[in-house]
């Protein structure tokens, strides 16, 4: 069945143009219908939950909040619509089957909770990753996706190949949460040219070995290399040589579980997850 209906949550970012040439990347190999959704915040629910502009409108009025969020809301639909008319894409609430097929969504909330609980109903969703310096997708609108919505979520790099689905790599820490992401990434990964498992010690917590994994894949018909590196490391030496192996193999996606520990520690000690959310070069199939 593969994924067929994708949510692109928008917001204005140097990143959005790759999150969008994803986005169709997948959607064109799987039929699939494709969402692009922008939220309004009001200005009480933005002053909360400090969405993007909204203590900065504490100096300002509520109408010319409401007209900042309002030109910012037409510049990322008419960001979408080029993006639509350039592609030769055709919109519809594709309620049925309709092959590939595009929607715009727009919606007042109170907060970007309403990303992760629109998530619930798509089959994967795809976000772009946070840059240090740069204008891009909050960190706290990844993690409010990959926590609330229960769905994978595809993260795009600051740039994207037209091929994610020739080598993927999986970083195997034998964590209920990788475990959920694979099977999650199972549409991918059937397609894959080549499949590679990375054991890298570090990151480990108890679980089936690599190896057991590379059987469950076979049954299905998929083989797999692996690739074990062993040493003392921290988690996030992990995720630093977790991005060196893929890079060195030449993979076009990588397949991780996110936050195998705890949010809080990966803030203060740091840890793989963060690491790949900060530094990746290529997709990220995450989900938690």
């Amino acid at each position: 069945m593969g994924y067929r209906s994708i949510l692109v949550p928008l917001e204005e970012s140097n990143s959005l143009n790759s999150v969008l040439t994803l986005s169709l990347l997948v959607a064109r190999q799987f039929e699939s219908h494709l969402e692009g959704f922008c939220i309004r915040p009001s200005l009480a629910g933005a002053i909360a939950v400090g969405f993007e502009g909204g203590v900065a409108a504490l100096a300002g009025t509520e109408e010319q909040f409401e007209i900042e969020q309002g030109t910012r809301s037409e510049r990322l639909k008419n960001q979408f619509d080029e993006f639509v008319k350039t592609n030769n894409l055709k919109y519809s609430q594709a309620t049925e089957n309709e092959g590939l097929t595009v929607n715009w969504n727009e919606t007042e909330a109170s907060g970007i909770g309403l990303f992760g609980q629109r998530g619930r109903v798509f089959d994967l969703i795809v976000v772009g990753r946070p840059t240090p310096g740069t204008l891009t997708p909050a960190m706290n609108t990844l993690e409010t996706i990959l926590f609330e919505s229960g769905k994978p979520v595809l993260i795009a790099p600051p740039s994207v190949s037209q091929n994610i689905t020739n080598h993927i790599a999986i970083a195997w820490n034998a964590s209920t949460e990788t475990a959920r992401t694979i099977a999650f990434a199972m549409p991918l990964v059937k397609k894959a040219n080549h499949i590679t498992i990375l054991n890298i010690e570090g990151a480990m917590v108890a679980g089936p070995t690599a190896e057991e994994v590379a059987n469950s894949l076979l049954r299905q018909g998929i083989s797999v290399d692996i690739i074990n590196r062993e040493g003392k490391r921290s988690p996030a030496e992990a995720g630093a040589l977790m991005l060196k192996e893929t890079e060195k193999i030449g993979a076009d996606l990588l397949v991780k579980g996110g936050y195998t520990q705890s949010r809080l520690r990966q803030m203060i000690f740091g840890g793989a997850t963060n690491h790949i959310l900060n530094e990746a070069k290529v997709p990220v199939l995450m989900a938690h």
